[in-house]
């Protein structure tokens, strides 16, 4: 490593911890390295067994290692954040960048940033400036760790005016979440995807992938499913993903709707190695929220060139180009979600749409984002 190069030191969740979080920091810690000396520090503990009772790790992965990663902060204990904070101001840092997302790391951040202040700079990477699911004292504790900032990288118009409405005057650069490219392990061709979802060549196929929470409204994907399976012939929805409590209210739907036959449900928590089969099979990607900043599933969705049909929610419409890379439609309206279905496939827009996001790849890449840190850091 060069001395002349300038110090980083990256918090947050990656390999073995699951999640886009995890995945979008080792990412993001890979691509610093190309220019800077950046030391990964990941965590001991990071939810407590009581708030996140499934498990957090996924050992199967090892694509997704960030070689040399220092395990030392427990996110519940005081003594070890204090530790933690004392061995990242040995490494005399230029620069610390803390993830955002949920305000249960407010007390661990907060006391790191406290100890870290007077000796270095510090980023926030915000991927929500506000949990999905509010609650009180979210505002309180988000501002008195955000407040102490000095660069913020937000990436959707909802996040930056609600940085504003707790930071008055923020450094702050609004960039698209970038692309996660790292799920095409295998390269696997269209055919053989969808020989490994027993899916035909000549179906027409629809995702929807992740948790499935009540925001994401997977029901109105479903009301939709009737209109579509009526006008578009040899249609198949895949729903992948882990359910919560509310499972049997989406199955009874479904039994309702009459759509059995078109809607195959894989449930369950998807390793990282069993998501390009899915992605690589279908022609379109669908998240119908309700609610959202933005969302890493479009960026696997764009890793894999394949267009997604998105609401106007939070920061969704920020990253498609309605039309181009697929179509914006009203949450809560499935009527609108059936209407732009089915203009795709009647339209047989799949190659064009593909060509589209592709020409987008750079907007997306991690190479920007490194540009968009320097940026920052440069003021």
């Amino acid at each position: 490593m060069k001395k002349d190069l300038k110090k980083i030191v990256m918090i947050g969740p990656v390999y073995p911890y699951k999640g886009g979080i995890a995945h979008y920091t080792g990412l993001m810690c890979k691509a610093l390295r190309k220019k800077y000396d950046v030391t990964m520090v990941s965590f001991q503990m990071q939810y407590p067994k009581f708030l996140y009772k499934k498990e957090q790790k996924d050992y199967d992965n090892p694509q997704f290692e960030v070689p040399e990663t220092k395990y030392w902060i427990h996110t519940a204990n005081p003594f070890n954040i204090v530790k933690a904070s004392k061995w990242i101001l040995k490494e005399k840092p230029d620069l610390v960048i803390f993830p955002w997302w949920h305000p249960y790391f407010a007390p661990c951040f907060w006391i790191m940033e406290k100890m870290l202040k007077k000796h270095t700079k510090i980023m926030f990477l915000c991927h929500n400036v506000f949990p999905h699911e509010r609650f009180p004292m979210d505002r309180f504790l988000t501002k008195r760790v955000l407040e102490k900032g000095d660069y913020f990288i937000v990436q959707s118009k909802m996040d930056e005016s609600d940085l504003y409405q707790i930071k008055s005057d923020p450094v702050v650069k609004l960039t698209p979440h970038p692309t996660y490219n790292a799920f095409r392990l295998q390269n696997l061709s269209r055919s053989e995807s969808r020989e490994l979802i027993r899916a035909s060549e000549d179906e027409k196929i629809l995702l929807f992938f992740g948790f499935v929470r009540e925001y994401k409204g997977l029901k109105h994907l479903l009301r939709a499913m009737p209109k579509i399976t009526e006008q578009v012939e040899n249609l198949r929805l895949f729903v992948v993903g882990d359910f919560g409590e509310d499972r049997d209210q989406y199955m009874e739907l479904i039994r309702e709707k009459k759509i059995e036959d078109a809607v195959e449900v894989v449930e369950g928590y998807i390793p990282d190695k069993e998501v390009e089969k899915y992605f690589a099979a279908c022609d379109l990607v669908v998240l119908p929220y309700e609610s959202a900043t933005q969302s890493g599933i479009v960026q696997i969705a764009y890793g894999f060139r394949k267009p997604v049909l998105v609401t106007n929610v939070g920061g969704l419409p920020d990253v498609v180009t309605d039309g181009k890379t697929g179509y914006v439609v009203e949450s809560k309206n499935p009527e609108q979600i059936a209407d732009a279905v089915i203009r795709y496939f009647k339209e047989e827009k799949e190659e064009e749409f593909a060509q589209n996001v592709k020409a987008e790849e750079y907007k997306y890449s991690w190479d920007r984002m490194t540009e968009v840190v320097e940026e920052l850091w440069a003021r």
